[in-house]
């Protein structure tokens, strides 16, 4: 299972500027033993060839070699000193990206995210290979490089209208909130087919289909004190928006 499990947190069209955006670990992926998000079945938003795009992929380093990753049987439960993103292959040539910590470098069990982004590209299905170094203590040999890549993801460049340009992005309001939430700014032309409220843990804690509804509002009587988020799935990926619970 060469794939990582990337949410990439949402796309979003930046039509002003096209420099790289400053990305923030999903606190939504703290407690998760490892993985990318969204993995390669979501995949990354697609682009649009008249917008410049940008869209952010959060991930946690595992602190041990899994089975699922592990070259061979004898790394496996061996610990990860470290991480680092070496390339990402394949992108747009107009389109890099930036990851939160220098080098794109992480200790074992850390969280970490990368910006995409770039300007207007050639359309056309772009395969990405997601490059990574991970040093593994080895027992009685010490620390160890082992390369790893992970094939699956790929960007969409369409000709026209393939991204939902957000000029009134997706709000919860009332946020802090006690008893109800509602969910605006949904249009028909992002194509919604779910909203859901997950927890911290990432745990589905309400969910509605979309149908011509452009609003919508959730009863959270029963949910404890906290901070959950709304996830609304669209054509171009999934928009997250973070509330708390009083």
């Amino acid at each position: 299972m060469k794939k990582l499990l990337l949410s990439l947190a949402t796309a979003v069209v930046a039509v002003m500027s096209v420099q790289a955006q400053n990305c923030t670990p999903n606190p939504q992926y703290a407690d998760s033993t490892y993985g990318v998000w969204p993995d390669t079945i979501v995949n990354f938003p697609a682009a649009s060839a008249n917008q410049a795009y940008s869209t952010d992929l959060n991930f946690k380093v595992p602190s041990e070699v899994p089975a699922s990753l592990a070259p061979n049987p004898s790394l496996v439960g061996a610990p990860i000193n470290g991480f680092s993103v070496t390339s990402v292959a394949g992108l747009p040539t107009t389109y890099q990206y930036a990851c939160n910590a220098a080098n794109c470098s992480y200790a074992g069990g850390a969280n970490g995210c990368a910006n995409v982004y770039g300007p207007n590209a050639i359309a056309g299905t772009y395969n990405i290979t997601i490059n990574v170094d991970v040093l593994v203590q080895v027992p009685f040999l010490g620390e160890t490089s082992v390369p790893t890549s992970f094939t699956g993801y790929k960007i969409v460049v369409g000709t026209s209208g393939t991204i939902e340009q957000v000029i009134n992005p997706i709000l919860v309001s009332p946020n802090p909130a006690t008893d109800v939430i509602s969910v605006d700014g949904i249009t028909a032309s992002m194509k919604a087919s779910k909203v859901e409220v997950t927890n911290v843990e990432g745990k589905v804690v309400a969910s509605k289909a979309v149908a011509n509804a452009s609003n919508f509002n959730f009863d959270l009587s029963g949910m404890k004190a906290g901070i959950y988020f709304v996830n609304v799935t669209h054509a171009s990926g999934v928009e997250t928006v973070k509330f708390i619970k009083q």
